[in-house]
């Protein structure tokens, strides 16, 4: 590939490692709102008979152009039969704009989840998950520059860049599927603990190139996921979340704890602040606060890079925004169950 200039060069090589070098997927720091994107086993774990997500994250911004990317996700749990079990359907919308091409990644994934009982003692589920649908890839190609475009004073739109993209844009199907395990693990209904893993990419789509010539297709990942809550006492308790997921030569560890108090436990008017910090493995440390009211909550974060490109960067990494809403039903609601998968 011919040399290009500065302001194309960074997004241009990440688009090179994506589709030729098994770069890593799309990946947010706050893992406990987009539970979908690690494991769709991990749909339905809450106290609700809904929820809907959204997350937004901006990167990069001291190197080139923002990367950009949104998340919006819904579930809907139910009961079924005459047992404890339970079904929670939906799916998820993903978008990512990357720099001064605007190289695009947009999913829309539905996913469906079965949680079974497995204890007639405490609140214990088995809950398996697929999430599968089409992903989208292209970008803008008037907006590459080569040095095929210098006439050898100053740049020149008008000549040809020198590059045999065959296309700007392909689509594929892609799907994943996982299992986990949440138990209570007290007297005490609200201290859970989970376990699970999932295996992401499992049908290895291929052609994912906008080049004809190359035949490439995505690496599996698997993710494993582990958290834990416990209460202190009435009002206060700890959250603690993890992943670790292999995808190729790629390895990512992500790790942290969440510390909570309920500053006014009235139903009709209850809030409850959060505050505690992630650390992803050799990258980044990653404050969070986050503001619950009755069903609604607000979460930010920040992500100071540590990495080896913490000068390049200034230390700046992502900013992360979040909104998550959880409803109850008034007809089968899971507030009324005696049983029901949460975290």
């Amino acid at each position: 590939m011919k040399q290009i200039s500065k302001y194309s060069f960074v997004i241009l090589l990440q688009m090179i490692c994506q589709v030729g070098l098994y770069g890593q997927d799309i990946h947010f720091s706050q893992i406990f709102e987009t539970p979908l994107l690690r494991n769709p086993s991990l749909a339905g774990l809450f106290s609700g008979d809904s929820r809907f997500q959204c997350v937004y994250r901006s990167q990069w911004n001291s190197i080139s152009v923002p990367y950009q990317t949104t998340y919006l996700s819904g579930e809907i749990k139910r009961k079924i039969g005459e047992g404890d079990d339970f079904v929670t359907y939906g799916g998820e919308i993903v978008h990512d704009k990357a720099g001064s091409i605007s190289l695009s990644t947009t999913k829309v994934l539905p996913t469906f989840n079965f949680h079974k009982s497995i204890s007639q003692e405490n609140n214990t589920y088995l809950s398996v998950g697929l999430l599968a649908g089409f992903v989208q890839r292209k970008f803008d190609r008037s907006k590459i520059t080569t040095n095929n475009q210098f006439d050898g004073q100053s740049y020149n739109g008008t000549l040809n860049d020198g590059e045999n993209f065959s296309k700007v844009g392909y689509s594929y199907f892609d799907g994943s599927a996982g299992m986990s395990i949440n138990t209570q693990i007290s007297e005490n209904p609200e201290d859970n603990f989970f376990i699970g893993i999932a295996y992401h990419h499992f049908n290895k789509p291929r052609k994912i190139s906008f080049y004809d010539a190359a035949d490439l297709s995505i690496a599996p990942k698997w993710v494993s996921s582990a958290g834990v809550k416990l209460n202190r006492n009435e009002n206060e308790y700890v959250t603690i979340q993890s992943d670790y997921s292999i995808q190729g030569s790629s390895r990512e560890c992500m790790i942290g704890a969440i510390y909570s108090i309920k500053v006014n436990s009235e139903e009709e008017s209850s809030c409850t602040l959060h505050a505690g910090s992630y650390l992803r493995w050799g990258d980044a440390i990653i404050p969070v606060a986050k503001l619950e009211f009755k069903s609604l909550t607000i979460a930010g974060s920040y992500d100071t890079n540590i990495s080896s490109l913490k000068e390049g960067s200034k230390g700046q990494g992502g900013f992360e925004f979040s909104l998550s809403y959880i409803g109850f039903n008034k007809d089968n609601s899971s507030l009324d169950a005696v049983k029901c998968p949460k975290f």
